[in-house]
């Protein structure tokens, strides 16, 4: 079976626990942040914020200040159903139509797209389509990597079955699998340059992903948002200065912040997390982010101590 190598002594699962946390937080965080500029030229960024450091809310969809957007709503869905009831595509499908029809403030075309073929047809997957290589899986996979934790056998196929309820496409399935990796070496204390080397494995299977030279383009195409979101990761050296850098390049500056987040929260723990970013979140939002992340991690495969091969 594929491993971490983590030790599973109890101060090293401590620290994987909390790692668990930042993931879900940082996501989180870097949707507020992000959202605010969502759509935006790094030029009216710079014109009306300088850089953007803040979470301040507003932005096209006038959110209010730590107010999260459809990344972080269907990546709750992901993550109640697998506390809840475990792996089922069919109950995380449902959790989306009881969101969609919610009247959520966002929700991407291809998720929208997806939603309703499972509410019209009852299919947990659709054909393969050209159009399905958007961001909309990759941004919500995080809560199955911490629900596979020890496991990138089990990891790669939940996260390409949960990305397939709406975008049925190689580069989203590798993108799905590339942040659940990524997040897996992260919370396990896995070094940066381990973690560029599995970004460069998966550039040589997938060189469209390739990042150097970093062509500076946001848009929600998964390509363009991987770029971004690895880009930045590998050239900051904090939490902060991550989502900071990667928000301010504008674009859908909800999507890769989320996606920063997560990976960047997993690298480098709680303890980066800043304070005055938590507090503009709900209260009820962050309980329920450190109540499912340690639900997730204590049914993983390194929660159990034991890991199962699938």
């Amino acid at each position: 079976m594929p491993s971490t190598g983590a030790s599973t002594s109890p101060a090293a699962l401590a620290d994987v626990r909390g790692r668990a946390y930042a993931t879900l937080l940082g996501s989180a965080l870097g949707d507020a942040l992000g959202a605010t500029v969502e759509f935006c030229t790094q030029s009216e960024i710079r014109a009306q914020y300088g850089v953007l450091r803040k979470i301040v809310g507003g932005g096209w969809l006038k959110l209010k200040p730590g107010e999260v957007t459809d990344d972080t709503q269907m990546s709750l869905c992901v993550a109640r159903s697998l506390a809840a009831v475990g792996w089922s595509p069919a109950d995380i499908a449902e959790r989306f139509a009881t969101w969609f029809k919610s009247w959520p403030v966002d929700v991407g075309n291809t998720c929208r797209r997806g939603i309703a073929r499972y509410i019209n047809h009852g299919t947990l997957t659709g054909p393969f389509n050209e159009g399905d290589a958007g961001n909309g899986a990759a941004m919500r996979v995080a809560p199955v990597a911490l629900a596979t934790l020890a496991d990138s056998r089990l990891l790669e196929r939940w996260a390409v079955e949960q990305g397939h309820i709406t975008h049925n496409h190689p580069l989203s399935d590798a993108a799905c699998v590339l942040v659940g990796r990524l997040i897996h070496m992260g919370c396990t204390g896995q070094p940066r340059e381990r973690l560029r080397r599995e970004v460069d494995d998966v550039i040589v299977q997938f060189p469209t992903f390739r990042i150097s030279p970093y062509r500076g383009l946001s848009t929600a195409y998964v390509v363009d948002t991987m770029q971004t979101v690895l880009h930045h990761f590998l050239s900051t050296n904090s939490f902060e200065e991550c989502l900071v850098a990667t928000v301010n390049q504008g674009g859908d500056a909800d999507t890769t912040g989320a996606i920063a987040g997560a990976i960047a929260g997993a690298y480098y723990g709680l303890e980066q997390v800043p304070r005055h970013w938590v507090a503009k979140l709900a209260p009820a939002l962050v309980r329920e982010i450190q109540d499912l992340s340690g639900h997730l991690f204590e049914r993983s495969p390194l929660g159990h101590r034991q890991p199962v091969v699938m």
